[in-house]
């Protein structure tokens, strides 16, 4: 008798690219004269994945920093809700939603005393994943001769989602007047699976700007690591494991405590962890079959499924510069920069190497002397990255989470702006694998009976046993039985005997 005994193997396919606009309206401030700074984040809060079509929403979060009409600076930041959806002929229900969000630009479209509008450009990409059913065959019938194999197949095992919340600190020597500014990022470095659980291993970067009592603006980066054990059930220590991290900025808390000895500027970051585990596992599979009585129609079909492979992480310095429009105003100090943001416009790994393409953007607020205003200029800079990698050639799904840190920017001959920072990302990526089955087969026209009880077989060099004995439609084992002198598979081409039972 032949039954199935299907298998599951995960699968990822990659969502349409789409690229979409959030208008933010932000109460403003009465005397507000000019914004110099603009910073935004973006989170996912909720997704629904029904047929056809990924329905989702989210928050961006913005920070301005302000001029007044007196020419104090202040900040306000503000939370914007949006929607979005991904369609597509590969959404199922069932499936779950991997949802990528990219900032490629933030710009103020207008402001005034009573509301800044704000319009934020956004590139959505992502991912369904779930596993798939492969139809297989199992047989348990006397006359039916079968060879099997084992394989390899990656099945998915679940995701979890935790918030945690990240303290961090930084000591100044002065007091600080006022605290104007807080960007907090973060990025996965690692994650280590366990026995349904999966440590993930981080850092929690936060761009802290103030004013000091002197009315000078202060600049500082604080690196705060974390690792966290995030339950899944499922997970073994042989589990391949995806993890993920974003800001909600909207629940950052600062504090300041000052002291004879300084200041402490503590910040409290609220991170949401997000992981999606998968496990390797073996499947014994019908790879040949024939029957000693009847003809036997059989099906094969091709399956593919994806191969989730270990995170890596990639740290690279990059730079560029720009040079004034002419109608700017020179640049005499650079007072401070802010909304620092990076986007990754494109990645791709060939020849063992992996390359990010992507721009990185500041905005730098300076001072003219002889106007004797403050001006502010976006610099945006084009990069790439080239890093060796430990794969030649993924020729599937390939996603880079990145942040920026450590940004400086230095005035050359009053019109040219140099720009540095570090890039920190994480890349998640996997191969997708195709390979074959027989999905069907059924029992069709019995052979005629043997009425002799000798039969001379002609077999060629290399033929295994296996192969000689489905061409005669006798059993593997009495084809070896009978010619105990042979040694398969054959070195030349040889003729075998086969003795039958003759039946009156």
């Amino acid at each position: 008798m032949i039954e199935t005994n299907n298998f599951n193997v995960v699968k990822k396919l990659a969502l349409n690219k789409g690229e979409f606009s959030v208008e933010c309206n932000i109460p403003s401030v009465d005397s507000l004269s000019k914004v110099l700074t603009t910073h935004a984040s973006v989170s996912v809060a909720q997704s629904e994945v029904i047929n056809g079509c990924v329905n989702f929403g989210g928050n961006i979060d913005a920070k301005l920093v302000y001029l007044t009409d007196d020419g104090e600076i202040g900040t306000i930041a503000s939370v914007c809700p949006f929607t979005s959806k991904f369609e597509g002929d590969v959404i199922l229900s069932g499936q779950k939603a991997i949802i990528n969000l990219k900032i490629v630009d933030v710009s103020v479209e207008s402001a005034n005393s009573d509301n800044v509008r704000v319009n934020v450009s956004l590139v959505q990409t992502g991912e369904v994943v779930s596993n798939v059913e492969v139809p297989t065959i199992a047989a348990n019938d006397s006359d039916i001769c079968t060879k099997t194999e084992v394989i390899k197949v990656n099945r998915f095992v679940g995701q979890a989602q935790e918030e945690i919340n990240v303290k961090s600190e930084l000591s100044t020597r002065g007091n600080v007047k006022k605290l104007l500014l807080t960007e907090s990022q973060v990025w996965v470095k690692s994650v280590e699976p366990g026995v349904n659980f999966a440590a993930v291993s981080g850092e929690v970067v936060t761009r802290v700007l103030y004013l000091n009592n002197e009315d000078k603006f202060e600049n500082s980066y604080i690196y705060e690591s974390f690792k966290e054990e995030v339950e899944l059930d499922g997970v073994t220590r042989e589990s391949q494991v995806e993890a993920s991290a974003y800001v909600k900025c909207d629940g950052v808390k600062t504090a300041i405590e000052e002291s004879d000895k300084g200041t402490k500027i503590m910040v409290e970051v609220p991170v949401v962890l997000a992981l999606k585990a998968y496990e390797e596992t073996e499947v014994t599979v019908i790879k040949d079959l024939y029957s000693v009585c009847n003809e036997i129609k059989v099906e094969t079909s091709s399956f593919d499924m994806s191969v989730v492979c270990p995170q890596e992480i990639i740290e690279s310095k990059i730079d560029g510069s720009l040079t004034l429009e002419e109608d700017k105003p020179r640049v005499d100090k650079i007072l401070f920069v802010g909304g620092n943001n990076v986007s990754v416009s494109n990645s791709y790994i060939k020849d063992g190497e992996i390359c990010i393409e992507g721009i990185a953007s500041t905005t730098c607020v300076y001072l003219n002397d002889e106007l004797g205003s403050l001006n502010s200029v976006q610099i945006d800079v084009p990069f790439v990255i080239v890093e060796k990698f430990n794969d030649e050639n993924v020729d599937g799904l390939l996603n880079v989470d990145a942040i920026i840190c450590d940004v400086d920017v230095t005035v050359r001959k009053g019109r040219e702006l140099y720009f540095d920072a570090k890039v920190k990302a994480t890349v998640n990526y996997c191969k997708p694998i195709v390979s074959g089955v027989i999905s069907k087969a059924e029992i069709s026209e019995a052979y005629a009976d043997k009425d002799y009880g000798m039969e001379l077989v002609f077999a060629r060099a290399n033929q295994d046993a296996w192969e000689i004995a489905k061409e005669a439609r006798v059993k593997e084992e009495m084809l070896v039985m009978q010619n105990p002198e042979v040694v398969f598979p054959l070195q030349e081409d040889k003729y075998l005997i086969l003795f039958y039972q003759k039946i009156q």
